[in-house]
Order: C-alpha cells, then sequence, then structure tokens
C-alpha cells in the first residue's frame, strides 16, 4: 500500500510525489504539534493540504477513510486522523510513532506554561488576566456546542430533542452524566438502525462491539492519587464524541464537581491555555494533570486522555472499514453525538455560574459570544482569549 501511495500524483501537480516514509511522517507531525494553531477543523484541513495535497503521501480515500473513521469513534479527531495515517504507513508502530510526534511538541509547551501558572496564579495581575478569559471561555464553549448540533443534527427534531435534553440535565445535575451519550447512541442505533436487531445479531453490530469496549474504559477505581487521575482521563478520552471542546464536560464534572481538585475559575484557566497552545485541544488534560499532581499529573493525563484513541484506531481500524457505512453504526454516532453537544451546552452553563458573577464578567461574555456569531468576520479564539485577557487587567487589576 505505500509503495502504491507513494508514486501516485496529486491532481494539478507536475512530476513525481516524495515517498511516504514513517521517519517523513514523525519528522512532519512534530512540526505540526509544534505549530499547528486553530483547533481540529484546522489540523486536520492542515493534513490534508500537506499529507494529500502537496505531497501525495495518501490518497483521498485514505484521507476519507480516516477522518471517517475519527469522526465516528470517541476520541481527539486531529489526533486520532494523525494515527490513523500513521497506521497506514507503518501499522501499529506507526499509530504509535505519529500520535507521540504529535503530542510531544504542546505537551512540552502546555507544561512549561503550566509551570508559571502555578507559580505566579496567586499574583493580582495573574488572577485579573484569567478573570477576563473565563468569560470568553464560557463564549467559546457555548458556540462550540451549537456549531456541533448543527453540523450533527441538521434539521432533525429527534436529535435536537437528545441535545437539549441532555443539556438540560447536565444543567440541573451540576455535572455530565456519562451514561446519557451510551443511551443516546444505542437509540440513535435503533431508530436509525432500522428498529431493534434481531436476536443473535447484537454481536456483529458495530455500535454495540463499540459499546463493549468503550464501557471496559469507564470503571471507576476506590484508590487514590495518580490511579484515579489516569482512570479519570481514560475515561475522558473514550467518551468524547464530537472532538475538541466536547471533552469539556466530562473534565468539569470529574475535576471540580466530583473530585474537587479544581475550582471553576481554575478549570476555565485549563480551557483557555489549551485552546491558545497548538496541537489537539485536549492538551488541555495536561494542564489540569499538572494542577493535580505537578510533572507527574501531567504526563499522567496525556497519555491516559490520548491512550483511548490510539486503542481504537489500532484495535477497530480495520473493522470500521468494513462497516462504516451500516446504519446502526451511524445511528450510533449520530445520537452519541448529538448528546455530546447538548452536554457542552451544558457545561458552558454550569462553567459560567461559578465565573460570570458581575456586569463586567457579563459584558465580556456577550461580546465573545456577539463577536464569534458575526458571519463573515472569523475571529481566532486565541485572538479573542488575549482580547479578553487585556480586557481581564484592565477591568480587575
Amino acid at each position: 500500500m505505500q509503495a502504491e501511495a507513494s508514486r501516485e500524483r496529486v491532481a494539478g501537480r507536475s512530476g513525481p510525489v516524495s515517498q511516504r516514509t514513517l521517519r517523513g511522517m514523525v519528522l512532519y507531525f512534530l512540526r505540526l504539534g509544534a505549530s499547528g494553531f486553530g483547533g481540529p477543523i484546522a489540523l486536520v484541513g492542515y493534513m490534508h493540504r500537506d499529507l494529500v495535497e502537496q505531497r501525495g503521501w495518501f490518497s483521498d480515500d485514505e484521507y476519507r477513510q480516516g477522518l471517517a473513521l475519527a469522526q465516528t469513534m470517541p476520541g481527539p479527531l486531529a489526533a486520532q486522523l494523525g494515527m490513523w495515517l500513521g497506521y497506514v504507513t507503518r501499522g501499529v508502530v506507526g499509530a504509535g510513532a505519529v500520535g507521540v510526534a504529535f503530542v510531544t511538541p504542546p505537551f512540552l509547551l502546555i507544561t512549561t506554561v503550566s509551570v508559571i501558572y502555578v507559580e505566579h496564579q496567586g499574583s493580582s495581575v495573574v488572577h485579573a488576566l484569567f478573570r477576563g478569559v473565563g468569560p470568553a471561555i464560557v463564549a467559546i464553549v457555548a458556540i462550540a456546542s451549537v456549531k456541533l448540533a448543527r453540523t450533527t443534527n441538521k434539521r432533525d427534531p429527534l436529535l435536537w430533542a437528545i441535545a437539549a435534553g441532555v443539556c438540560a440535565v447536565t444543567v440541573i445535575a451540576g455535572a455530565e452524566i456519562v451514561w446519557l451519550f451510551l443511551a443516546a447512541g444505542i437509540f440513535g442505533a435503533i431508530v436509525y438502525g432500522g428498529g431493534l436487531p434481531k436476536r443473535g445479531a447484537v454481536a456483529s453490530v458495530g455500535p454495540f462491539n463499540l459499546l463493549a469496549t468503550v464501557k471496559g474504559l469507564t470503571l471507576t477505581g476506590s484508590g487514590a492519587g495518580l490511579g484515579t487521575l489516569g482512570l479519570f482521563f481514560l475515561q475522558a478520552g473514550a467518551f468524547t464524541f464530537g472532538s475538541g471542546l466536547a471533552v469539556v464536560p466530562f473534565l468539569h464534572q470529574g475535576l471540580v464537581s466530583d473530585h474537587h481538585w479544581l475550582s471553576d475559575q481554575q478549570f476555565a484557566d485549563c480551557v483557555a491555555l489549551g485552546i491558545i497552545s497548538p496541537g489537539p485541544v485536549v492538551i488541555i488534560g495536561t494542564v489540569a494533570g499538572y494542577l493535580v499532581f505537578g510533572l507527574t499529573g501531567a504526563l499522567v493525563a496525556t497519555v491516559a486522555v490520548f491512550l483511548p484513541a490510539f486503542v481504537f484506531v489500532v484495535a477497530l481500524g480495520r473493522a470500521y472499514r468494513r462497516h462504516a457505512d451500516h446504519p446502526r453504526v451511524k445511528g450510533f454516532v449520530a445520537g452519541a453525538t448529538a448528546a455530546a453537544s447538548g452536554a457542552i451546552a451544558g457545561a458552558a452553563i454550569v462553567i459560567a455560574k461559578g465565573i460570570v458573577n458581575d456586569a463586567a464578567s457579563v459584558a465580556i461574555m456577550a461580546v465573545s459570544l456577539v463577536v464569534l456569531l458575526q458571519k463573515g468576520m472569523r475571529v481566532p479564539e486565541p485572538a479573542l482569549i488575549a482580547v479578553a485577557a487585556a480586557v481581564g487587567l484592565a477591568a480587575f487589576g
């Protein structure tokens, strides 16, 4: 496959394309992890531009299969697509090498920033900066839920009802309820997949196989310390349907509501640092891990939150290619992703209750929402966060 792909020509280009090698893939993803800003959608766009259109290392079919896998399976979208391309190149070794290369630069950068943040978070200046950033983060998370819902739910009233229901439950409970995702996915598999499966057919249905795999990663231990932290982030990585900021409700529930490891403001700071860093957005987990258990916690959280994506690619990638168009698979994904959009919206409201509590923070959130909703004016999220930080310094400093 590699030899064949390396000889392909890209439409519109003249001359032979360069050969795809594992070394070249690792170097490329090191650069992308260090300089790839813009979130998951931007990152997968860079991969198509660089690896399909310009270098010709992959065909459009190979890329589309990887993108479909990443959109279907739980896990960070960009990281999972990168691992898939590595898997196509050199199997398990390729997936692992690309995953490590993609995550290492943002891990090092964000850990360094986390050290600085912890050292100075008691400073009045840093406090004022992040008080301004918090309301902007609420707006970014809220808009992310709307975008995900529009993409997934379209004009389907049932999917919108699922999203609204999960949002309401999240707000009332003050935390994200993991099993609602599975319930919504199974409901979608039944409704959109042709009704209840016949006896004996369950084991061969994609969503139920996926359910068995994901369920095994949701076990919560009774231990403490790094074991609890690792299991929590394994759960978060295994249930990140919708990608990107879809991980926020899971992290908020565990870090703030359940374990009380972080305050609402500290959690909003973690999300802000994750958004302004290059690479996958779920690097948020690195910041949270550092705040909870230092450098060891940062490493454990990072490995744990990305590990499910690697397992899904290696264990289920080939099978998914055979069953990607199965109605039950599509129905499961539609239901689970609708639930994810509702959970993100609910998380935005829950977070807002803790940090949007005065006129200045309300104004920052409102203006951020207006800016993000403007058509024809694409404001990068890191730029919005920078402006909100400056406003926070002026308002609260």
